[in-house]
C-alpha cells in the first residue's frame, strides 16, 4: 500500500489580489535567501489545499493571511492554521479585535490617543434611526467623514465630504450590519509645503514612518533628518501604543498633526497593507519600504523557525 509523504513547508501565505503578485514574490526572494520554503494559496488552489491538509498529507508551520479579509472562503484554510501553525503574522483573533474602527476609538482614548471628534453609530439593522444630537452634530463641522466600523480596505464605504443627516443616513444603508463612525475632518499643519499626514508602519518591532499627502495618497520616505527637524518623535511613542492596543505583528496607522500640534490618529488600523510598489503605481508604497518590509517577514519567520528547533534540541 502506497502511503503519500507528508509535506511540509515552512511559511504559507494566503492572496487573492493580483496586485500583490509583487510583493508576495519579494517574501518569496528574501525566504529562499534564509533557506525559508513557502507555498502560495490563491482562489484557485483552495479547496485542493484543504483537502490536503484534512487528510495529513500537508503542513506548514507559519502563515501569512493577506485574504480572509475579502473571501470568507479563506477563512476555514485560517481556522486550521490558528490551530496548527507555530508562527502567525497577525493572528486572527487580533485581527477581528483591531479591525473594529469603533473598538479601537474607545480604546485609543482610554489609552491616551488622540483621536477626531466622533460620533459612534449603532447598525442600521439594530436602530433605523439615526441617533444624532445636534450639538454634538454641529461641533463635527463640515464637512465631516463617515466611515463604517468593520468595512476594511482601500477605503471601502467611506464618505470624506458628507455635509448633511442625509448623508449619514444613506451611508448607514450602505452596511446595513456595522456601526459607524462620523467624525470631524482633521486639517493638517504644514511642514515646508508638506502637509504634516503620515502613514506608519509597524512591521515586527520595527516603526517606519512616511509622508502620505491625504489629497493626492501620494508617498514621501521621511529621512531621519526631517524626523529630527520637525520633532516627529511623537509617530513613534504614538505606534508604540497603538501595537500595544492591537497586538498585531505588522499593519500601518494614518496620523496627522493638527495645526495645535497635536498627533491625532485618524486612520485607527490597517491590518492588510497595501504593499504596491511606487515604482509601478503613482500611489504604491515606496520601493525600499517594501522590500524592508519583505525582509522583515523572512525573519520573523525564520527566528520562530529557529526556536521552535532550539527547543527540540
Amino acid at each position: 500500500m502506497n502511503i503519500s509523504p507528508l509535506k511540509i513547508y515552512d511559511l504559507a501565505i494566503a492572496w487573492n489580489w493580483e496586485f500583490d503578485a509583487d510583493f508576495i514574490a519579494g517574501i518569496e526572494h528574501e525566504c529562499e535567501a534564509k533557506g525559508i520554503s513557502t507555498y502560495r494559496i490563491d482562489t484557485d488552489h483552495l479547496p485542493q489545499v484543504l483537502k490536503t491538509l484534512k487528510q495529513g498529507k500537508l503542513t506548514f508551520h507559519a502563515f501569512y493571511d493577506r485574504a480572509s479579509d475579502a473571501d470568507a472562503e479563506f477563512l476555514p484554510l485560517v481556522r486550521w492554521m490558528e490551530e496548527h501553525a507555530i508562527c502567525l503574522i497577525n493572528p486572527y483573533h487580533r485581527v477581528i479585535h483591531a479591525i473594529d474602527k469603533a473598538t479601537m476609538h474607545l480604546e485609543f482614548i482610554t489609552n491616551g490617543i488622540y483621536v477626531p471628534n466622533t460620533i459612534i453609530l449603532p447598525p442600521y439593522n439594530e436602530q433605523r434611526c439615526t441617533p444624532l444630537c445636534e450639538d454634538e452634530f454641529k461641533q463635527l463641522g463640515k464637512p465631516f467623514v463617515i466611515k463604517p466600523a468593520n468595512t476594511t480596505g482601500g477605503g471601502t464605504g467611506v464618505i470624506l465630504n458628507a455635509i448633511t443627516v442625509q448623508d449619514v443616513i444613506k451611508a448607514r444603508l450602505e452596511h446595513k450590519n456595522d456601526k459607524y463612525l462620523v467624525q470631524e475632518t482633521i486639517a493638517p499643519k504644514l511642514f515646508n509645503g508638506k502637509r504634516a499626514w503620515f502613514r506608519v508602519y509597524f512591521a515586527f518591532g520595527e516603526i517606519i514612518p512616511c509622508w502620505w499627502d491625504d489629497k493626492t495618497h501620494r508617498y514621501t520616505e521621511l529621512t531621519t533628518e526631517e524626523e529630527i527637524f520637525f520633532q516627529l518623535q511623537g509617530l513613534r511613542s504614538s505606534m508604540e501604543i497603538i501595537q500595544k492596543i492591537c497586538g498585531l505583528d505588522f499593519f500601518s496607522s494614518e496620523i496627522a498633526i493638527s495645526e495645535s500640534g497635536k498627533y491625532i490618529v485618524v486612520d485607527y488600523v490597517n491590518e492588510v497593507c497595501d504593499m504596491r510598489l511606487q515604482s509601478k503605481y503613482f500611489n504604491g508604497a515606496p520601493d525600499g519600504i517594501v522590500h524592508k518590509i519583505e525582509q522583515l517577514i523572512a525573519e520573523h519567520v525564520k527566528n520562530h523557525l529557529n526556536q521552535r528547533n532550539g527547543n527540540k534540541l
